[in-house]
């Protein structure tokens, strides 16, 4: 994986505030708190109730969902600029997922009273959460969609070619965590994983620890059947969403 960071933006730069009027952001920044978080810190537990809005600067959170018997599968995992759980977060519910960090992270704390207060005064602010929201829902219907519409080999094979179009290496996909991770956000075992993994290998991939060399790319979309409703739009193999 790189070996470093992007830059941390600057609270100013995020999409949720720049609509606002000076006066306003400004109100939001004296309530708010930068917050460096080395890797494995946990943020909040499943059942907690929200303290903060919280919105991820640099790094990632790790999203789990655990049973009453205490399994655990990785839901999400969220990247900047994005709000974790504002729906928890607006509506003052417990949340019902736990989140952790994989990464050294920055985070923005902003008290979640001041945040509801702010969006119910401000129709900018309001109409931004909206936006937060609906991108959130419609990446969580996709997930849905994937999980119960497709086999355990097109969501291992569409995964890997969204991977490398992300990353900017057609030729290969870097796993960017755990297997037994990947494998519970693809709802499925770490052994079917593997599994699945070692069959794709006569449809035009190599496997190399956490590197996935991708040298038949048609071939592999062939196999897994790429759905632009379901993978994005910036899915280059992929027609527009």
């Amino acid at each position: 994986m790189e070996s470093s960071s992007p830059a941390v933006m600057t609270p100013e730069e995020l999409p949720i505030l720049r609509g606002l009027a000076d006066g306003r952001r400004r109100q939001i920044m004296e309530n708010t708190l930068l917050h460096t978080v080395p890797a494995g810190s946990v943020l909040f537990e499943q059942g907690d109730t929200p303290n903060f809005q919280i919105v991820v600067m640099s790094g990632s959170v790790q999203l789990f969902g655990r049973s009453t018997s205490g399994r655990e599968v990785l839901v999400e995992v969220v990247s900047p600029p994005d709000l974790i759980i504002p729906a928890a977060v607006v509506t003052g519910a417990p949340y019902l997922m736990r989140a952790r960090v994989p990464e050294p992270s920055t985070v923005l704390l902003i008290p979640a009273r001041a945040f509801r207060d702010l969006v119910a005064s401000d129709l900018a602010l309001a109409n931004s959460v909206i936006g937060s929201l609906a991108t959130q829902f419609r990446r969580m219907v996709r997930q849905i969609k994937s999980l119960k519409l497709r086999s355990a080999v097109q969501r291992i094979g569409c995964y890997l070619l969204m991977l490398s179009e992300r990353q900017g290496t057609p030729e290969k996909a870097v796993l960017p965590y755990e297997k037994n991770l990947i494998a519970s956000e693809l709802g499925i075992t770490r052994e079917s994983f593997s599994r699945v993994l070692a069959s794709l290998e006569k449809h035009g991939i190599r496997i190399d620890g956490q590197t996935i060399w991708i040298d038949d790319a048609e071939r592999l979309a062939k196999e897994c059947v790429p759905d632009p409703l379901i993978d994005g739009h910036e899915f280059g193999l992929m027609s527009r969403d």
